[in-house]
C-alpha cells in the first residue's frame, strides 16, 4: 500500500554534534524560471530562506529573462506524474505549492495527484508572467476551476487572476470581497485576494467566506517585483508545513515578501527579481 504524504514522521540523523531534527518538507509543482526570480527558482530560495526543505516537480521549461519570457516548453504529464510519485512516496510532503502548469492535461495531471495527498495545498494560479506573457493555455480555465482550485487549502490569485479565473474587474478594496466570495464558489477553502495593483498601500484580503483578514503593508519604490507571487505562495506553504493556521502562515508570509519587494534589486535590461535572502543582508 503506497504511504500518503502525511505517514511519515519527522526523524534526525545522528552527527558529532547529536540527533539533528529534519525540517519540514515543501514540495513545488510549477515551471522553471531561467532567470533565477520566479518559478521553481525563486520558490526554492524562499523555502530556504524559511527553514524548510523544498523539493520540486517541473512542469515546463522557459527561456526568461529580466525582458519577459522569450520561450516556454511543458513537460509530458507522464514525466510531472513521476517527479511527484517519486518525491511524495518516498520523502513525503507537510505542504504542496503550484504555480505554472501550463496546459489544461497537467492541470488535471496535477489535481489528481494533489486529491490523493493528506497535505494542505497552495494553489498560484498563475496564467500570465509579470511582463504579461501567457503561461497557462485558455483552454486550461475550466480545468482550474473546477479541478485544480477545489483542491486547494488557500488560493492566491492577483487581480488579473481574478479577472480571468471570475470575470470580475476589481477596482477598490469594497471590489475586493465579491471578488473573494466568487473565487470561494469554486472550492477552495481559503481565498487570498491580491490586491497589489490597487492605488495606496499593498493591500490583501485573506477570507474563508466567515472570517476576514486584511493584510496591509507600504507600498516600496521599487518596480524590481519579479518573482512576488511565487514567493508569497511559497512562504504561505513553508508556514503551513510548520503547522501553522491558515491566517497566520498568510501573515507571516506577508511580512516576508514585504520584506523581499522592498530589497529588490535590478537585474539586467528590465524588472529585476525581489530578494529572496533580504533578512541575511547587513
Amino acid at each position: 500500500m503506497r504511504p500518503h504524504a502525511g505517514s511519515r514522521m519527522r526523524r534526525g540523523r545522528r552527527c558529532r554534534f547529536g540527533l539533528m531534527p529534519i525540517p519540514p518538507r515543501v514540495l513545488t509543482v510549477a515551471g522553471s524560471d531561467s532567470g533565477g526570480g520566479a518559478g521553481i527558482q525563486a520558490d526554492l530560495k524562499t523555502m530556504l530562506a524559511l527553514g524548510v526543505h523544498g523539493m520540486s516537480v517541473l512542469t515546463a521549461v522557459t527561456a526568461q529573462n529580466s525582458r519577459g519570457v522569450q520561450g516556454a516548453w511543458e513537460l509530458p504529464a507522464e514525466a510531472v506524474r513521476a517527479q511527484y510519485r517519486s518525491v511524495v512516496d518516498d520523502i513525503g510532503v507537510q505542504a504542496v505549492k503550484t504555480g505554472m502548469l501550463a496546459s489544461a492535461e497537467l492541470v488535471l495531471t496535477v489535481a489528481e495527484l494533489l486529491a490523493g495527498t493528506a497535505a494542505p495545498v497552495v494553489v498560484d494560479p498563475v496564467g500570465i508572467s509579470k511582463h504579461g506573457d501567457a503561461l497557462l493555455a485558455a483552454s486550461a480555465l475550466d480545468a482550474v476551476r473546477t479541478k485544480l482550485l477545489p483542491a486547494a487549502t488557500v488560493a492566491t490569485p492577483n487581480l488579473d487572476e481574478v479577472a480571468w479565473l471570475t470575470g470580475l474587474r476589481v477596482t477598490s478594496e469594497d471590489g475586493m470581497r465579491r471578488a473573494a466570495d466568487a473565487v470561494l464558489s469554486y472550492g477552495p477553502r481559503w481565498a487570498l485576494i491580491k490586491g497589489g495593483h490597487l492605488e495606496g498601500d499593498a493591500v490583501d484580503l485573506l477570507t474563508d467566506g466567515t472570517e476576514e483578514h486584511w493584510l496591509r503593508a507600504p507600498r516600496h519604490d521599487n518596480r524590481h517585483t519579479h518573482g512576488t507571487g511565487c514567493t508569497l505562495a511559497s512562504a504561505i506553504a513553508g508556514g503551513l508545513a510548520k503547522g501553522h493556521t491558515v491566517p497566520e502562515a498568510v501573515t507571516a508570509a506577508k511580512e516576508y515578501v514585504t520584506g523581499a519587494i522592498a530589497a529588490g534589486f535590478p537585474l539586467g535590461d528590465g524588472i529585476g527579481p525581489v530578494d529572496h535572502g533580504w533578512r541575511w543582508r547587513p
